[in-house]
């Protein structure tokens, strides 16, 4: 057997051609337009890519977009001074601050700090707390991403057993809770391994479905895997450096093995890195007509 390969980048694409009629709609007829504002603070060259990506993305779609780059010595005052801004600002229908951010800044005041109906990221606890009862106003945008592969990869969630290996606040803990919901495109069985977790491949090798984000490259092999199993690994990995001096990327599943024993998996990249910032702009839309009392 060698896994079907599911394409993050088209299943991505296709999320947002459909989103631009309903974004055209809302300005037509209402004249709205959704905002969003992103905050970086940082000059790692990775995280400056990642938030133009999500600019080019968003005026692409037609939405507004405003990019706030700070000096990586800009205080935690001043952080929150603009974000305080942006909370008022009527234009602006989703704040996304990009992590991380340096170490004098504290991540958690931050957070909390962006109005809760602006968070299209989905990490205030108020919006944390809603995804728990099962009444989200926006999803995290990396869980719902890998929500949307299953879906739209035809995998069967309901009654699967569904291994999610990391239990970070971005992508672990609430792909568990997204998953387990009694919801369609959830209603799983959930197990969440961790680094105390005594024998992971006994966890692993009964998941129907597989969802790898630890941090580590090549951590999932084929041993530890059942035949027909689905895989989303969220892992990226930089292992090396191509002559040219392109990075050598890699997942936290060692995608060679593990495909040939796998139904279907996400390739590094181009699997879930895709979805992420198309699931953020879905949730930017959602502000936007939420503020207009449209949703």
């Amino acid at each position: 057997m060698t896994a079907q390969i599911i394409s993050g980048t088209e299943i991505a694409k296709q999320i947002r051609e459909e989103l631009k009629p309903e974004i055209a709609a809302l300005k037509e007829k209402y004249d709205l337009v959704p905002g969003l504002a992103t905050v970086l603070v940082s000059e790692d060259p990775a995280s400056q890519v990642y938030v133009g990506a999500k600019e080019k993305t968003a005026l692409a779609l037609g939405i507004y977009s405003e990019r706030h780059d700070l000096p990586v010595d800009t205080s935690e005052e001043k952080l929150l001074a603009l974000l305080d801004k942006l909370n008022k600002a009527t234009k602006i229908h989703g704040i996304l601050v990009q992590l991380p951010l340096p170490k004098h800044i504290n991540m958690t005041r931050v957070l909390y700090a962006i109005d809760p109906r602006k968070d299209v990221d989905g990490f205030h606890p108020v919006n944390v707390g809603k995804l728990m009862i099962g009444e989200p106003d926006y999803l995290p945008c990396t869980p719902y991403g890998i929500q949307q592969l299953l879906i739209r990869s035809g995998t069967q969630i309901s009654g699967a057993e569904v291994v999610v290996v990391g239990r970070s606040n971005i992508v672990g803990k609430p792909i568990a809770h997204i998953l387990l919901q009694k919801k369609e495109g959830a209603n799983a069985t959930v197990t969440v391994c961790h680094t105390g977790t005594r024998d992971m491949t006994f966890h692993t090798k009964r998941a129907d479905i597989l969802i790898v984000a630890t941090g580590k490259p090549k951590a999932i092999t084929a041993d530890m895997v059942k035949e027909g199993v689905v895989v989303i690994d969220v892992g990226v990995n930089r292992i090396g450096k191509t002559a040219e001096g392109k990075a050598i990327l890699c997942g936290d599943v060692d995608l060679e093995s593990v495909k040939e024993k796998a139904k279907a998996i996400t390739p590094v990249p181009g699997g879930v890195g895709p979805m992420t910032i198309t699931m953020l702009m879905i949730n930017t839309v959602k502000a936007a007509k939420l503020a207009a009392g449209l949703a």
